[in-house]
C-alpha cells in the first residue's frame, strides 16, 4: 500500500455500522467530510457531527443506500461479513474508496486503512502497519507526539519566509539553506514551542547567519 493524504471536504462517507467501531471511524471523519452513520442502535456513543440513521439493512439493500449517499469511502463497520462485503462491493461499483474494519493483513483493490495521525495543523504525521497491528499504530503515534510539538507553527512560519526571502535573494539554493538552517535550528523550534512572540525575529536572524551580511541590509 502506498500513503496518500485525501481532502474529503465537501465529501460524503457513509460508514456501516453504529457499533463502538463504526462511532471511532465517523469521529475521525466527520472533522472534514459529511457522514452518514448507518445503523439499528447506537447506545451512549458518540459520533462526533454526523448524520444517524436508524436501520438494519440486509446485503441486498447495501447497494441502494451506496446509491443514494454517493459517498467518496465507504466504511465497513458491522459484526456481519455479509453486510460488510456487500458495502465494500456496491462501493467499488460506484468506483468509492472502502475501508473494512473487520479486515487487517491483506487487502482487496481499492481499499484504505484509515491510520493513527498526530495533528499540529497543517502538520500532519500519520503511522500505520497495513491494518495488522492498530495497538503499535496507537503506541507509535505516542511516541512521536512530543516530536510533532511546534511543527504547525514551523511549518506556517517557514512558509511565510519562503515568501519573504523570493522577494530579496535570486538564488533558489540559497533560499532553500537558508530555510534549511532555520528548520533544523534549536533556537527557533524553541522559541516555537515555549510561544515567544519573537519567534520571526529569532529565524530572521539565523536565516541572516546563513546568508552573511548583504550589502543594502540584510534579507530579511
Amino acid at each position: 500500500m502506498i500513503p496518500l493524504l485525501h481532502d474529503f471536504s465537501g465529501a460524503t462517507v457513509l460508514v456501516v455500522g453504529g457499533g463502538s467501531v463504526g462511532a471511532r471511524k465517523a469521529r475521525r471523519f466527520a472533522r472534514e467530510a459529511d457522514v452518514i452513520v448507518l445503523g439499528p442502535d447506537f447506545g451512549d456513543r458518540e459520533f462526533g457531527d454526523s448524520e444517524l440513521v436508524r436501520a438494519a439493512p440486509d446485503p441486498a439493500e447495501i447497494r441502494e443506500w451506496v446509491e443514494r449517499t454517493e459517498p467518496a469511502l465507504v466504511v465497513a463497520a458491522t459484526d456481519d461479513e455479509a453486510v460488510n462485503e456487500a458495502a465494500a462491493d456496491a462501493a467499488r461499483e460506484r468506483g468509492a474508496l472502502v475501508n473494512r474494519a473487520d479486515r487487517s493483513g491483506s487487502r482487496d483493490a481499492g481499499s484504505v486503512v484509515v491510520p493513527a495521525t498526530v495533528r499540529d495543523d497543517p502538520v500532519v504525521a500519520a503511522v500505520a502497519t497495513g491494518g495488522t497491528s492498530p495497538a503499535l499504530s496507537r503506541q507509535l503515534r505516542r511516541n512521536i507526539e512530543s516530536e510533532l510539538a511546534g511543527a504547525g507553527a514551523m511549518a506556517e512560519l517557514t512558509g511565510e519566509l519562503r515568501s519573504e526571502l523570493k522577494a530579496h535573494v535570486d538564488d533558489p539554493a540559497e533560499r532553500r539553506g537558508a530555510i534549511r538552517a532555520v528548520v533544523q535550528s534549536s533556537r527557533v523550534w524553541k522559541a516555537l514551542r515555549t510561544g515567544d512572540t519573537n519567534a520571526r525575529q529569532v529565524a530572521r536572524d539565523v536565516i541572516n547567519e546563513e546568508l552573511g551580511e548583504r550589502a543594502g541590509g540584510s534579507p530579511c
